[in-house]
């Protein structure tokens, strides 16, 4: 794919929302952030994905279907909510990291509100204790190759898309796409 293809997918790039993502004000601010096209679609594991045409105007994913993404971002409001995933949620969010890698998916964790300051020194509600809570994390990060970026709320949408993006330009660049057009 030469350089102008390249540019013309990139174009055409926007994110997927996953359906079990709760619409609420807080989601839709989100949205709005990403300052690119967005709609819902089924993913597989993963809250966020990109979809882009690929020369030949057929689309990365068909959107009717469920989605095994390349690169997928889960995103948790708080330290709380993510460790309700290692606690109670534990052997479900295990199932989805290891779909994800299963299908060599590169998987960013976001979450809002947050930072290790306040995850090691266990300033969250959860009773979560905070060594165990850091030893989960990461293992996740070394278990799954698990990227973890912990920001304020107000920066996650931007986030998400500078993370989607940058993944579908490096493929392209790195040809990754050139034996999927016909």
């Amino acid at each position: 794919m030469d350089i102008f293809e390249q540019r013309e997918v990139l174009r055409s790039f926007e994110i997927l929302v996953d359906t079990r993502e709760q619409p609420s004000k807080r989601a839709q601010k989100r949205y709005e952030s990403f300052g690119v096209p967005y709609q819902r679609a089924t993913l597989d594991y993963g809250d966020y994905t990109y979809n882009a045409v690929l020369p030949g105007r057929a689309y990365l994913h068909d959107i009717s279907q469920t989605i095994k993404p390349l690169c997928a971002v889960e995103r948790k409001m708080n330290l709380d909510e993510l460790a309700g995933c290692y606690t109670r949620s534990r052997q479900r969010f295990r199932r989805e990291f290891e779909r994800a890698q299963a299908n060599g998916c590169r998987i960013y964790l976001i979450c809002e509100n947050s930072n290790w300051e306040n995850l090691l020194n266990g300033r969250y509600r959860s009773l979560f204790n905070e060594n165990a809570f850091a030893a989960s994390q990461i293992a996740w990060m070394v278990r799954y190759n698990a990227n973890v970026i912990f920001c304020k709320e107000e920066t996650s949408g931007r986030l998400i898309k500078e993370i989607l993006y940058r993944d579908l330009k490096e493929r392209l660049e790195r040809g990754y796409f050139d034996e999927r057009i016909l």
